[in-house]
This record gives structure tokens, sequence and C-alpha cells, in this order.
């Protein structure tokens, strides 16, 4: 179920229990500002996600609170994996969803890394 943005960050989330080790991850990359980690239900070959360890409900949240150093961090580290992936080149897919009608189901900022294979468009029109 897609969720409000503007809703407080709820720390039982799912992102925020495999933080905190609770729930097991299939690790792709680690530093002081994220964790990267493959989707449990991919939509391309490669499908990884990339969530700060911080406690952001969404991008506008992040944008909006976190450090210069915590952005810096995220965005570095989502090229970072997207390189160690071998996703830019020939190319990849990076989104992230916001709210309810962005889709965004899980209430911690996350962006998805898709590749490994052509993806079209992203949205059709009509």
């Amino acid at each position: 179920m897609p969720i409000d943005p503007r809703a407080p960050y709820d720390p039982n989330n799912i992102f925020a229990r495999i933080l905190r080790g609770e729930i097991p991850c299939n690790r792709v990359y680690e530093d002081a500002f994220v964790l990267a980690f493959h989707d449990i239900a991919p939509q391309a070959p490669v499908h990884v996600l990339v969530i700060p360890k911080a406690a952001y409900v969404s991008w506008d949240d992040f944008s909006a609170s976190a450090s210069a150093e915590e952005i810096a961090g995220f965005v570095r580290a989502v090229g970072h994996v997207a390189r160690e992936l071998g996703l830019v080149d020939p190319g990849y897919r990076m989104m992230a969803n916001v709210g309810h009608d962005g889709g965004q189901e899980v209430p911690h900022l996350h962006v998805h890394l898709f590749g490994g294979r052509g993806l079209g468009r992203m949205i059709s029109a009509g």
C-alpha cells in the first residue's frame, strides 16, 4: 500500500529492520551512509536498492533534512554501486518512488537501480 510522504518515520519498517540486522539481506555495498542490497522481488536482471542508514521517509524528507555530508554520501554511493555492478555501460535506470501517487510502499527513502537488459520506456502515454 503506498504511503504518505509526510507521515512520520516508522522505525519498524522493513528497511529499518534490515539496517538493525533483524532481517537478512543480500548485501552489495555498505559504508557510513548507506546500505545497498538486492531486491527480493527483482524487476530486472539487476535490481538493487540503495537506502540511507538514517531515518528519512522520502526524497523530500531527505533533501530537506539531511546534512550535506549525508546527501553527498548517498549520491556518491548510488554511483559507486552502479559502477561496481557494471551498469554504467550499457546503461541503467535509477528510480525513487515518493508518496502515494508515486507508488512508494516502504516509508524509508530508497533508490532502485535496474539494469542488465534494455528497459524501454518508463511511463507510457495515456
